[in-house]
């Protein structure tokens, strides 16, 4: 503050509202260029889909695995509790959005400032959110490449095998290209596509699983033979779980696109679009897991695809829905990463906003993701040990503890108590969920080979 003081005082004070003005007119320029700001026209409908291609991920195919891992018991419970929790933590966001008369909390870490203070609250959210949405795109570039691999596989069985690095940079390709979509209001229709084809790969893993029937030799106790090895399968279940509920990290991002009077707030169109999404993910969720389960008992596979082997034509399918699928996931999640680091670039390091920055700042975080997705594809521990690392804080406690922090709620009432809970159940499983991705993470890495 000192020296913007110290510079103004040389001017004299008729130019200073000149000044002023010329700052502001500055600091809209560069807003109006950062993808989260940029556009504010969007429908709640665009929400709704927003929600459901950042919820609904490919994570839902190992929801059956999980349950394998849970039990009946455990597992529907904590379904149930997750998905209450993180509506609940989602309603929060929503709330928190605008509760600044004349002030939008565009970005997670904006909100986090606010309520933990200018640079505590960058520390705490910042590593987090970036943890979670690079996290996704990785993990993604994996799942996107595995599943045109197995399309590939399926259609041309006699065909020379063909690595799965090789996949995985073809699905990239696509994304050097959608990259440089400017902002979330343009990747709507890419978005849109995405939460169809969730709903119709879900659908597809239940109803072939229904068409399937119950395997004869179907048994439901837990998959591991040790004790130690059920513990550690449980703990990843956990990260499973929790991965499949991970929209929070782009839920202000994404509020931050609808327009916002004080006669008619974000938070209405915003709220309808989130419940419709989470019906959405019932929808998903719910049937895949239970009936998963159900029909394949303990030998089912990480990736529920993988069990249904028959008929050919439909897991084709299925697996195409899934790279469309990824294919706006990872622009979804991409997004406040550029965000970041355009206004890094542009506020911090005082680069000048235009299409060659963004063309290099784009390719080369795609780039990235694609190099550490081909270096370690091992999907399934790579879900558990990211799903309780971060978004267990980012989605279970973290708005709970901003509540707290900012509302105080009175002691031992209603909404404290349930924000103690929430906070409680999202620490145990940040805790729980990570050791047990890292021990698979360990298991399979014995027998892979770098670039295979």
């Amino acid at each position: 503050m000192s020296s913007r003081n110290s510079g103004s005082s040389d001017i004299p004070s008729s130019d200073l509202p000149n000044k002023i003005d010329e700052q502001l007119k500055k600091q809209k320029e560069i807003d109006d260029w950062l993808p989260i700001t940029s556009s504010r026209n969007a429908k709640w409908w665009y929400a709704a889909f927003h929600n459901v291609t950042a919820m609904v991920g490919a994570g839902v195919l190992s929801l059956p695995y999980a349950m394998a891992n849970l039990g009946w018991g455990p597992g529907v419970a904590i379904l149930v509790l997750s998905w209450t929790i993180t509506l609940y933590t989602l309603w929060q966001m929503v709330e928190m959005h605008e509760m600044v008369p004349g002030k939008r909390f565009d970005r997670y870490h904006e909100l986090g400032q606010h309520a933990f203070g200018e640079k505590l609250g960058l520390y705490i959210v910042v590593p987090q959110q970036l943890i979670c949405e690079v996290g996704v795109d990785i993990v993604y570039m994996v799942t996107g490449g595995k599943s045109l691999q197995k399309v590939h596989d399926l259609v041309c069985k006699n065909c020379k095998p063909i690595k799965t690095t090789y996949f995985i940079i073809i699905f990239a390709s696509v994304h050097f290209v959608l990259a440089h979509l400017p902002n979330f209001n343009s990747i709507s229709g890419v978005s849109l596509a995405a939460a169809v084809m969730s709903l119709s790969y879900s659908t597809i893993a239940w109803a072939a699983s229904v068409h399937k029937g119950v395997q004869g030799h179907v048994e439901y106790g837990y998959k591991a033979t040790t004790a130690p090895g059920t513990m550690f399968n449980f703990f990843t279940a956990l990260g499973d779980v929790a991965f499949a509920y991970a929209g929070h990290n782009v839920v202000l991002e994404i509020q931050a696109t609808i327009p916002s009077t004080p006669d008619k707030p974000s938070k209405g169109p915003m709220w309808r679009g989130v419940i419709i999404a989470y019906l959405v993910v019932a929808l998903c969720y719910f049937p895949v897991a239970l009936v998963g389960y159900y029909v394949f008992g303990n030998l089912v596979e990480d990736n529920i695809l993988i069990s249904l082997e028959k008929p050919t034509w439909l897991i084709v399918m299925a697996n195409m829905f899934v790279v469309v699928h990824v294919i706006g996931s990872y622009q979804l999640y991409a997004m406040p990463v550029f965000d970041m680091l355009e206004t890094l670039l542009v506020k911090k390091l005082q680069f000048r906003p235009s299409a060659a920055l963004r063309f290099i700042t784009r390719n080369t975080y795609v780039a990235f993701t694609m190099f550490v997705a081909i270096t370690f594809p091992f999907f399934g521990g790579l879900l558990g040990f990211f799903g309780g690392f971060a978004f267990a804080p980012t989605t279970y406690f973290l708005p709970c503890i901003m509540w707290l922090a900012i509302y105080k709620p009175k002691t031992f009432s209603l909404s404290w108590f349930t924000n103690w809970i929430c906070i409680i159940l999202g620490i145990l499983l940040m805790v729980l969920s990570p050791i047990g991705g890292l021990r698979n993470i360990i298991l399979q890495s014995k027998n892979y080979k770098f670039y295979s």
